[in-house]
């Protein structure tokens, strides 16, 4: 099993269309970050004059956009129903296609690693592209569905029976706890919390990554951090990690649809909250996974 987030470089919406996210960059000669079409722009006076999508007036509060073709969140909540629903669908149909017993386990094994590879390569292209592409995502969220059935079987089959139930009602309970922390105001998505996040991201996956090489070519579980009480805490720190990433993209879409983003970019919104819901519940079914081999 592996968890992987491979867009951690693109939380926010294309500057082509208008709107920056966290991803903005200074321009030579031009502002520095934060301050050109960037959401998180703070100016004396008025905060967000800098942006194209941002109602004018000094002091003027950001509205909801009202020029046509903008997001809404209409438009995200069904993008998102439809690529999570989409690795829902393949992932029961892999589950119950692709069987886990001694005789056919090597074959289904095979061709979810498959799927997986390419799941990742897809996500990758994607998160370069400038506009996002359904097609691209769905294609993702497919192959990525077929990952999610063999391996959710096979570790129902040979660990514990109920773990994918639980893992899943933890996704939930972290999503639905995320969000209303978010919207209560209890987690405050700032540019230090954005790099905090990062910064632990970035590690967590260099050290999964070091581990994986070890475990390669030096057999056994690596340096143990999947694995044991060491393994029982990544998991934990990888759930954590996963719920600051929702915070990120819930933020994403809040100030996507605040400066008018293009509708289109609802399919964006849709791509990296699914591979965040996608890391949390791989990181749960680890988890469970070693608590209950441990017993």
């Amino acid at each position: 099993m592996r968890s992987r987030n491979p867009v951690f470089s693109r939380r926010g919406f294309s500057r082509d269309n208008g709107y920056a996210g966290f991803n903005a960059a200074p321009q030579a000669g031009g502002p520095a970050v934060g301050t050109q079409a960037n959401p998180y722009a703070q100016q004396a006076g008025n905060p967000y004059a800098q942006n194209p999508y941002a109602q004018q007036g000094v002091g003027a509060p950001p509205q909801a956009p009202v020029t046509p073709g903008a997001m809404t969140m209409d438009d995200v909540v069904a993008r998102t129903a439809t690529t999570l629903g989409t690795v829902v669908v393949t992932a029961v149909l892999s589950w119950l296609l692709l069987p886990v017993d001694e005789a056919n386990l090597g074959k289904s094994y095979g061709i979810a690693v498959g799927a997986g590879l390419v799941a990742m390569v897809l996500a990758l292209v994607q998160s370069f592209k400038r506009r996002p592409s359904p097609a691209l995502i769905l294609s993702y969220a497919a192959l990525e569905g077929v990952f999610l059935g063999v391996i959710s079987a096979a570790v129902s089959t040979y660990i514990a029976n109920g773990v994918v139930a639980q893992a899943v009602l933890g996704t939930m309970a972290v999503f639905a706890g995320v969000l209303v922390a978010y919207k209560a105001g209890w987690i405050r998505v700032n540019r230090r919390f954005y790099g905090f996040v990062m910064a632990a991201a970035l590690g967590f996956v260099l050290l999964m990554a070091v581990n994986l090489l070890f475990t390669v070519f030096g057999g056994g579980d690596g340096l143990g951090f999947r694995s044991g009480a060491l393994g029982i805490v990544f998991g934990v720190i990888g759930i954590i990690l996963g719920a600051c990433f929702l915070a990120l993209d819930f933020k994403q879409v809040e100030d996507g649809i605040t400066y008018g983003a293009p509708r289109e970019e609802a399919w964006l919104a849709a791509f990296g909250l699914t591979l965040t819901l996608v890391w949390i519940y791989m990181e749960f079914l680890r988890l469970l996974a070693i608590l209950n081999s441990n017993d």
